[in-house]
């Protein structure tokens, strides 16, 4: 081809360009016709599951919700089985502190034991008090009201009906001969108590040693 003819070509096609509108776009070779786009070779587009009940993109909700309800009740019974064990520990260190308690008490015994028999001499000897006397006392006491806080009590009623759980018979006065010290309590009573009991907390630690009218 000649210059001339190659200028020639050019123009036509600038000539086209002009004739077709500026708002028609020059359709591309094949296009619709399926001929050399490569229509052929591309994939179909796949279908999508339909969401079905129970499920969400292919999550089964019944199973979700029967090992949601499974952890929840592990989770209960974990929760059960650790307020049990609060609650025996505590039980536990609860019995262990009185049980310490207990035994320091009973040790003591002896010496509330010793503390009255100090001071029904000082009663009995018709002399006036010393200080001495009112030191005794005044430990006595002193002692007493410690020990009553942390829940012991006394037992040395005298003129009561007998009653086995809190008294220890180790005498026996036939009727007519307390000169009466038990009043007008009906059958066996105590008419003297030789050494006073205790209870700790509501529970008999030691009996009371009673002298009793049959």
């Amino acid at each position: 081809m000649t210059g001339e003819e190659a200028l020639a070509d050019r123009e036509d096609v600038a000539a086209k360009a002009e004739a077709s509108g500026p708002g028609d776009e020059p359709v591309a070779e094949g296009v619709g016709t399926g001929v050399g786009t490569g229509t052929d070779d591309l994939e179909p587009a796949r279908d999508e599951p339909p969401m079905g009940a129970g499920s969400f993109d292919g999550i089964d909700l019944a199973s979700v919700l029967a090992e949601r309800d499974e952890y929840l009740d592990a989770l209960r019974r974990l929760q059960a089985e650790f307020d049990n064990y609060r609650k025996r520990t505590a039980r536990q260190q609860a019995e262990t502190f009185d049980r310490a308690s207990e035994a320091v008490i009973e040790r003591l015994l002896p010496a509330l034991d010793a503390l009255d028999l100090a001071l029904a001499h000082v009663g009995e000897k018709g002399e006036p008090a010393t200080d001495l006397d009112g030191a005794f006392a005044q430990i006595g006491s002193l002692l007493r009201d410690v020990l009553a806080k942390e829940g012991l009590e006394r037992i040395d009623s005298t003129g009561v009906a007998f009653d086995p759980t809190i008294h220890d018979a180790v005498a026996h006065v036939p009727a007519g001969d307390d000169d009466g010290a038990a009043g007008d309590v009906p059958g066996p009573a105590v008419v003297e108590t030789l050494r006073a009991g205790y209870r700790l907390k509501g529970r008999v630690l030691r009996p009371a040693m009673v002298k009793v009218r049959a």
